[in-house]
């Protein structure tokens, strides 16, 4: 997975006798903004793999712990087969091997004359079963080498995650409070009366609605803050819908409709690679999680730069 740590922008300090320009100031914390949601659904994206990743741990945890019983009991007839070949006798070298460990047992016993005493297919069976043994091992160890490697990326998006929404911060902090609600007035759309919603989108769109003002978090959703795909995510689990947290694996969901065929309801993409997700309201609208200075909104379509649509269920 690709690492976000290349992902930097340079602000250079304006004189200390200039004032801020309102515009400079909006699109450089809009990129700040953007960067930070990049860095957001990658974490999304990197949750869900991780997710994926501990499921088939405990299943190749617990496939590795079948084929070590089975691995045993074959180690345990070959030495029962030993011992009934020297009934009687002294056990000498062959003794060795009811200690010995998995890995250097079959090599000391095709080495002894006793092996002639043992049934081949025994011999044959404890083969096989040590090499699947060893495959599933490996296996195993490299999903805890994968787990992480990827717990690490999370723990590096997160400060990078921090590091932009810091640096928009402090920009805004910088403006005076007339200036600074004039940048976060922008681009808001007013709330329309009634969406025309029918069917299971209806129940999407009703719960996206009702959350507009409510904050924007990275990583949340619900019940007081979301970010833009766990907005997306709880909506449509309202119509029974379930989609993952994250805008890039949303898009694979469902059915991709043309701009010309939106609905209120249908999911809204932005930016390449995708990292941005609305919910379409109708006349040209959207409700979404948009960053942490507005919260959740209503904004146009092509507030920002559109990607395409799906229609989930």
């Amino acid at each position: 997975m690709a690492s976000i740590a290349g992902l930097t922008l340079s602000i250079p300090s304006a004189p200390a006798s200039a004032d801020p320009d309102i515009d400079d100031v909006k699109a450089r914390v809009d990129r700040l903004y953007h960067q930070a949601e990049v860095a957001t659904e990658r974490y999304n994206d990197a949750k869900l793999e991780l997710q994926q990743l501990n499921t088939e741990l405990g299943s190749l945890q617990s496939d590795e712990d079948r084929q070590d019983d089975r691995l045993q009991q074959v180690r345990s007839d070959v030495r029962a087969s030993i011992l009934q070949s020297y009934q009687g006798d002294d056990l000498g070298a062959a003794g060795g091997l009811l200690d010995s460990d998995p890995n250097s047992f079959l090599s000391q016993v095709s080495t002894m004359s006793t092996v002639n005493d043992i049934q081949d297919s025994l011999l044959s069976d404890y083969n096989d079963q040590l090499k699947a043994y060893s495959i599933r091992h490996e296996e195993t160890e490299a999903r805890r080498d994968k787990i992480a490697d990827l717990e690490q990326q999370l723990s590096d998006d997160k400060d990078q995650i921090n590091s932009k929404l810091g640096q928009a911060k402090s920009l805004l902090s910088h403006l005076e409070e007339q200036e600074r609600q004039e940048i976060l007035s922008r681009g808001g759309d007013r709330l329309p009366s009634e969406v025309p919603a029918s069917g299971r989108a209806a129940a999407a769109v009703r719960y996206a609605m009702a959350q507009v003002g409510d904050a924007y978090v990275w990583g949340a959703a619900g019940p007081d803050a979301f970010d833009c795909s766990g907005l997306t995510m709880m909506a449509w689990a309202q119509a029974g819908v379930s989609l993952p947290h994250s805008s890039s694996a949303q898009y694979g969901m469902g059915t991709h409709i043309a701009e010309s065929d939106l609905q209120p309801g249908d999911l809204v993409f932005y930016y390449s690679p995708i990292s941005h997700v609305g919910m379409y309201i109708g006349n040209g609208l959207i409700v979404n999680a948009e960053n942490p200075s507005v919260g959740v909104k209503v904004t146009s379509l092509h507030a920002m730069p559109y990607v395409g649509a799906v229609r989930p269920g």
